[in-house]
């Protein structure tokens, strides 16, 4: 009788002993912190002329990270420009139309043209001048009429659609080519420390190739793990607190930030082979670092206070 009622006792302690950790106000959790961590690459292509960081090194964002040599860049652009100068330039002038003096120049070779055909035509009815020089006075006073019409006329909506479309694309060629130009320019999207570099000072690097690895450790995040059952309970904002085993008599602030919609399966290298089976979902905290002490891949505890709301960062 004395041994039944001590295995009672027994089970009854460990029943109280796994639930200790998740009642009304609270709830626990045991995951491995991990920062933001963002690989800035190359936009540009050519030779790295500076590596500005090495691996540790605290950046600030838009802090240049490394440079890529831009010579090849900078002649293009020049000559974009030119070319955007002339087609702004051609554009001016068709938008202001014929000068005053080229419409009396065209009226006075017109003028001209039409007193030539009426001589020819005299000479040739007196039958002193042949029928192919009659026709040259003629083409060159009709050329001349279209040209002098033209001029009062003014550049028609589509000439004008042309030369404007010809800036556009001079301008947009100039935009690109500096952005290009800046795009030499490698710098930090985020504020955080240096995690790793993939190239030195010389190497080539092309669009898309890894230049430097950041991690922002300003704030962490935590994910854990919990069972259908206790999910009603955790609300987006929730205040949570942390400790780790480095520093045990301190806690640090941190607030649910992200609950999973689908269940997934517990994951393999924190449970048991019997839980694994189990359907949990993922919840994400993040947690102030001001001062760095927190490092990605600690393992860390963590109480989710279900009675209290703060502010989701």
């Amino acid at each position: 009788m004395q041994a039944i009622t001590v295995i009672l006792i027994v089970i009854s302690a460990l029943f109280l002993g796994g639930c200790a950790g998740n009642d009304a106000d609270s709830l626990s959790g045991t995951g491995t912190l991990e920062a933001t961590e963002v690989t800035v690459s190359a936009q540009a292509i050519g030779l790295v002329t500076a590596l500005r960081v090495t691996e540790g090194s605290a950046v600030r964002a838009g802090d240049t990270l490394a440079t890529i040599d831009a010579a090849d860049w900078r002649l293009q652009l020049l000559q974009a420009e030119a070319n955007l100068r002339a087609a702004e330039a051609q554009l001016k002038l068709t938008l202001e139309g014929p000068r005053k003096e080229d419409i009396a120049q065209a009226q006075a070779s017109f003028e001209s043209a039409q007193a030539d055909l009426a001589r020819m035509e005299e000479l040739h009815k007196a039958g002193t001048i042949p029928q192919r020089q009659l026709d040259d006075a003629r083409t060159k006073y009709t050329m001349m009429e279209q040209a002098l019409g033209k001029l009062k006329s003014g550049s028609r909506p589509m000439e004008i659609e042309l030369v404007r479309a010809r800036r556009d694309q001079a301008s947009a060629q100039v935009a690109s080519l500096r952005k290009k130009v800046l795009d030499c320019i490698v710098t930090a999207p985020i504020s955080g420390s240096v995690v790793n570099t993939f190239v030195e000072t010389g190497e080539f690097v092309a669009p898309g190739g890894a230049v430097v690895r950041l991690a922002d450790l300003s704030t962490m995040n935590l994910v854990v793990y919990l069972s259908e059952t206790l999910l009603p309970n955790v609300k987006l904002g929730q205040r949570a607190t942390l400790t780790i085993d480095a520093y045990k008599d301190r806690t640090y602030e941190g607030v649910v930030a992200f609950i999973s919609p689908t269940a997934e399966f517990t994951p393999r290298n924190i449970q048991t082979k019997e839980e694994r089976v189990k359907l949990v979902f993922a919840v994400k905290i993040h947690v102030a670092n001001p001062d760095q002490t927190l490092k990605a891949g600690v393992p860390a505890d963590a109480i989710i206070h279900t009675n209290t709301q703060i502010q989701a960062e």
